[in-house]
């Protein structure tokens, strides 16, 4: 995991990274209609944590900034939450989805603590 004092430009990269992780799984699922849905979600969520986080970069305010990376945070979750409907409905196997559960368990803090420490700034 990285530190708190990780860069905007690596936090950037990072969840773009993740997005094309996001796109390679959803490329590579079952043409069957569950996989697809599910897919779909996964792929809507997983794409968006980047794009709100590039918007918060650009944000005009403070409280603009901490409302697109808590809308960030959001869709992290729930992507979370379509990959474990993959495990649990056997479309994929746990095993290969292992690494994009731990991105995401690096990144909810990461983006939590942006946002924590924008909100301290605040008052």
């Amino acid at each position: 995991m990285k530190d708190e004092n990780e860069k905007p430009a690596d936090l950037k990269c990072r969840t773009r990274q993740f997005a094309m992780r996001i796109i390679r799984l959803y490329s590579s699922l079952p043409r069957a209609v569950v996989a697809q849905v599910i897919g779909r979600q996964m792929l809507r969520a997983g794409t968006s944590v980047g794009a709100h986080h590039r918007e918060g970069i650009r944000s005009r305010s403070d409280a603009e900034f901490v409302s697109k990376l808590e809308g960030g945070l959001q869709e992290l979750e729930e992507t979370g939450y379509w990959i474990e409907l993959l495990v649990d409905a056997e479309i994929v196997p746990e095993p290969r989805l292992k690494d994009l559960m731990i991105e995401i368990d690096e990144l909810t803090p990461i983006l939590t603590r942006c946002v924590k420490k924008t909100k301290q700034r605040m008052g």
